[in-house]
């Protein structure tokens, strides 16, 4: 059971980091442009996708936010 543990605290560090990656890409697009920027192109276009495709989806795109919202909110302590 140790090895699940380690394995999911792993998990989380890693989607901390890659949300980092986003926030800090979203950045970059804000002040240099989208054409600009290379390793960081296209984030805010694929945001703006998303999030128009949970509006257009109504009622399931709802549920599906809150599901998302509880996969990136539920942090126990895996020490």
């Amino acid at each position: 059971m140790q090895a699940f543990t380690w394995v999911k605290g792993w998990a989380r560090e890693l989607m901390d980091i890659m949300l980092l990656f986003i926030g800090l890409g979203v950045l970059v697009q804000i002040i240099f442009g989208s054409n600009n920027v290379g390793f960081f192109g296209g984030i805010t276009d694929n945001l703006m996708k998303f999030v128009s495709q949970l509006g257009g989806g109504g009622f399931v795109g709802l549920i599906a936010l809150l599901v998302i919202v509880a996969v990136f909110t539920k942090r126990t302590s895996t020490t």
